[in-house]
């Protein structure tokens, strides 16, 4: 699913934040105490991101869902993602820099499952 750069660069804002520096990650209730581990990512999404001709690959952010975010991206139950680490996709010809889209933007992906809070 595609997502816009405001909630991806606010996503990351977060992570870096906290995360990347070695503190704990702030949900709802405090500190998440049991971090994600894994994430699921369907066929179709991967294909959608290399179908771009320039795509040589798929550059992985990882970042942590913010209130606002985690309230778009998962109404029914925002609470158990806020904090959460996840990852954002977006297509790249070497690694190193981003495809933009007719608009100027890189196009961004997420809304993998995550384990947990949605382990089976």
């Amino acid at each position: 699913m595609k997502i816009s750069k405001a909630d991806f660069e606010q996503m990351k804002a977060k992570y870096d934040q906290e995360v990347k520096k070695g503190k704990p990650a702030k949900g709802k209730k405090g500190d998440i105490v049991d971090q994600t581990d894994w994430i699921f990512f369907d066929r179709k999404t991967l294909e959608e991101i290399l179908a771009d001709p320039n795509a040589g690959g798929i550059k992985f952010y990882f970042t942590e869902y913010t209130e606002e975010v985690a309230k778009k991206l998962h109404p029914e139950n925002p609470d158990e993602y806020v904090g959460r680490i996840n990852l954002v996709m977006t297509a790249s010809v070497d690694g190193q820099g981003e495809i933009l889209d007719a608009s100027g933007d890189s196009s961004y992906y997420n809304r993998g499952k995550l384990c947990p809070p949605t382990c089976e």
